[in-house]
């Protein structure tokens, strides 16, 4: 039976619940605002909006957002772990919805021609919108995440809604004066949950400025056609001239064939699964068979090069992004451990196959990192990838305890 339909447009305000109902697979229909179901049951218009069974409705995004949550699991990390990281996850909802959004669209809007130009107006929305990023910079400036230490809905929410800024608005310039929100942005939305909607996302060298409409010139007068002059017919191509398309190179790993456990099921039950409790028994008992997968602890070979921890775990974003191409043939966590001007980069990588390389050398940096084989038989070894996994635990390097500061998840 079919959970409801979610009535969307290109607006921003949509991605997250389409979000939503991709990550958790929902049974959700949707479809556009010119819908007649949607023309009827909503005057008011606003976007999105939801229909559930039996005639029940929903508007408001943070309304429909908690609710598809909820439908999925209602013990969702993403809603917080205590009735305090709930309340704290609706500030920063409604903070994002009712004060940030509304005041970007009124600096981008006249800036790109949607809306009348008015200065003062513009001015004014764009000093506005500082002072409420002066919030998130503040706010981020010691944590990894808006609440807790893990991604929640507030992440994913606000990031989906600063989209607009940082296409418009938020150039190189700005990114330099808000290294922390700019820092949360990219590693939020680079998490497959906006992923999948977002896509690859560019940023922008110069904010957009205005450029006054050009007036019109008065049309000239006419002038008499000068006869054309006849083309020769060209000589016609022989078929053999023209070049066949190069077929496409295979992956390398791709000669393997398909495992018995594809990634996408252990994917799917590490991202909405207690890890500790449920994720990790299921990796050792369902996805790793020795005998098609491999397991390689993975060090970055120049942590005396490393400075801030946040600029470590973008050097391992960027990492990520180049290993695209090896996507189905990896799963990885890679953690940054210490402090400012004291860090280093570590984690685990499952990969297909018995040797490291095939996987990872579509990445041109793929050599700065020294690949180790591990033995899960190893008590060592396993808690390792476990750690990697849950990162809950200090990382042990060379006898010394160190904290996990920060990290990303290849999936």
């Amino acid at each position: 039976m079919s959970l409801g339909t979610l009535f969307g447009d290109q607006q921003i305000r949509t991605v997250p619940p389409k979000a939503l109902i991709k990550h958790f697979n929902l049974d959700v229909k949707i479809v556009g605002s010119d819908d007649a179901a949607y023309q009827k049951a909503f005057p008011l218009k606003k976007i999105p909006a939801f229909v559930g069974p039996k005639g029940f409705k929903l508007h408001e995004v943070i309304a429909i957002s908690i609710y598809l949550i909820n439908l999925a699991d209602p013990k969702s990390k993403l809603l917080g772990k205590n009735a305090k990281e709930y309340s704290e996850i609706l500030k920063w909802l409604s903070l994002s919805n009712m004060e940030l959004l509304p005041n970007i669209a009124n600096v981008f809007k006249p800036l790109t021609g949607a809306s009348p130009y008015n200065k003062k107006n513009v001015d004014e929305a764009s000093a506005y919108v500082e002072k409420v990023i002066s919030l998130y910079e503040a706010r981020l400036a010691e944590y990894t995440y808006l609440v807790g230490e893990r991604l929640t809905f507030a992440d994913v929410f606000s990031a989906a809604l600063l989209v607009r800024g940082f296409e418009h608005l938020f150039g190189a310039d700005w990114r330099k004066a808000h290294p922390n929100t700019s820092r949360w942005f990219k590693t939020v939305i680079s998490q497959k949950i906006l992923h999948d909607i977002i896509g690859d996302f560019t940023f922008i060298e110069k904010a957009k400025e205005f450029v006054p409409p050009k007036k019109e010139k008065k049309a000239a007068a006419p002038k008499e056609a000068a006869p054309k002059k006849e083309k020769k017919p060209a000589a016609p191509k022989e078929e053999d001239d023209i070049p066949a398309e190069a077929p496409k190179p295979k992956h390398p790993l791709a000669a393997l064939g398909n495992p018995k456990a594809a990634l996408d099921e252990w994917k799917r039950v590490y991202s909405n699964e207690e890890t500790r409790e449920v994720a990790i028994p299921w990796f050792w008992k369902n996805q790793y068979d020795p005998e098609e997968w491999s397991l390689w602890k993975v060090d970055y070979k120049y942590n005396d090069e490393l400075t801030l921890t946040f600029m470590s775990n973008n050097l391992v974003g960027g990492f990520f992004n180049r290993l695209s191409a090896s996507t189905k043939y990896l799963f990885g966590c890679l953690v940054v451990y210490g402090e400012n001007n004291n860090n280093g980069i570590t984690g685990f990588f499952l990969v297909r196959g018995q040797e490291y390389a095939p996987a990872f050398d579509v990445a041109p940096d793929w050599e700065s990192y020294a690949y180790t084989k591990l033995d899960p038989k190893d008590e060592e070894s396993k808690k390792f990838i476990e750690n990697m996994l849950a990162w809950d635990q200090p990382v042990d390097v060379n006898g010394e305890k160190r904290e996990i500061a920060d990290g990303k998840v290849f999936k």
